[in-house]
């Protein structure tokens, strides 16, 4: 397993070790102790998500406030994704910065994305199944997000047709990064 620490302190670029034979292959998506040993964050996971998106899909940014803000551990299981996380932690050398990253069946690449950041995936593939831990459990009132087209974030998503977007009613009322509740 290779974990190596993004531009954004805290996030983390995870490849685990995929051993293939004749039957398929197999992985070890997430080790606490290995993961404690190169990062030093001992994380305990609470809750498990999965969603599945056709191709156009984009969900996000989200992200949860307070005592319910949440670190996830994410990755793809079937399909492919642009995957989006953004420092929203005002004390940060990289607060309002973002990375992107393809994350796929094929290359097994997760994301940590620690507590005070936004997260965002845009499907690349139909039928695309995204999985995520969480180290809190899901709160309604808790929830907050950024509008993925916030001119300030400047995300390049990918995608060259607005109108080929498909896009939850939720997510197109998020606010500008300006205007988020922190």
């Amino acid at each position: 397993m290779i974990i190596k620490e993004t531009k954004l302190k805290g996030c983390y670029i995870i490849k685990p070790e995929v051993f293939k034979d004749k039957r398929g292959y197999f992985i070890e998506s997430f080790n606490k102790y290995k993961f404690y040993k190169n990062t030093g964050l001992d994380i305990n996971f609470v809750q498990d998500n999965e969603s599945q998106s056709s191709k156009g899909v984009l969900r996000g940014l989200h992200y949860q406030t307070g005592k319910f803000a949440q670190a996830k551990l994410v990755r793809v299981i079937k399909g492919r994704v642009l995957d989006v996380v953004v420092d929203l932690r005002p004390d940060s050398k990289t607060f309002g910065k973002h990375i992107s990253t393809i994350l796929s069946e094929t290359n097994k690449t997760q994301i940590f994305i620690p507590k005070g950041f936004a997260h965002g995936f845009f499907t690349l593939e139909d039928m695309t199944i995204f999985s995520y831990k969480c180290d809190n459990y899901y709160n309604k009132k808790a929830e907050a997000g950024v509008i993925y087209s916030d001119k300030k974030l400047n995300v390049d998503w990918g995608f060259t047709d607005v109108n080929e977007l498909i896009i939850s009613e939720k997510d197109l009322l998020l606010p500008t990064f300006e205007n988020a509740k922190l």
